[in-house]
């Protein structure tokens, strides 16, 4: 998958240019507390979940199991509270 078409009709490129703007990653408290010291960026940008930002209604598509499952979209709260 390359592309992804967001709720809003936006396309959302998951590849291409490097870095990507869209592209988050995010790693949970738990996870990082395992790195320490001299850390090999490559082993945490493989540890990392990937999320990309929808620059049209900012939706978060989230692949929580990798490139390979479905991502879940979360969505702004309309009232733009918190």
């Amino acid at each position: 998958m390359s592309k992804l078409r967001c709720w809003c009709g936006a396309v959302l490129s998951l590849s291409g240019e490097i870095p990507n703007p869209i592209e988050w990653k995010v790693l949970s408290d738990e996870l990082f507390d395992e790195f320490s010291g001299a850390v090999d960026v490559e082993l945490i940008y493989q540890a990392a979940i990937s999320l990309f930002r929808c620059n049209v209604c900012g939706r978060l598509w989230v692949f929580w199991n990798g490139f390979d499952g479905e991502p879940m979209c979360y969505r702004p709260d309309e009232n733009g509270e918190q």
